[in-house]
């Protein structure tokens, strides 16, 4: 399974949505994509994993990678994630408690402009 990326900007926020594994093989495009965004200025990010299969430890160091380097900016990196399976290795690393973790990517939005 490969990786799928794209990414779009909704209400000033990017979203990316990942499709597919993000292990050792594929993490790094992701974190290519993360370092892109925020180079490019956009601090407040959704990471739409509804489609993810699998998720390794890479995958999370990339993630975590992500949300340092949008925190340097007073930015916000959200997850959007509903699957068991994924959400179970968040609560094992206690990650649930470092990222926003919502069900849907309008849900993701609308608790970031609450936030601002």
């Amino acid at each position: 399974m490969d990786l799928k990326l794209d990414h779009h900007n909704q209400d000033g926020i990017e979203i990316v949505d990942v499709e597919g594994e993000i292990d050792v093989y594929t993490a790094p495009r992701l974190r290519e994509l993360l370092i892109d965004l925020v180079n490019n200025g956009s601090y407040q990010i959704v990471v739409n994993m509804e489609k993810v299969e699998f998720l390794d430890s890479t995958g999370l160091g990339v993630l975590v990678g992500g949300l340092k380097r949008v925190r340097a900016h007073d930015g916000s990196l959200d997850l959007v994630c509903t699957q068991e399976r994924i959400l179970k290795i968040f609560r094992i690393t206690g990650l649930t408690k470092v990222f926003g973790i919502h069900n849907s990517v309008d849900e993701a939005i609308s608790a970031r402009k609450t936030d601002r």
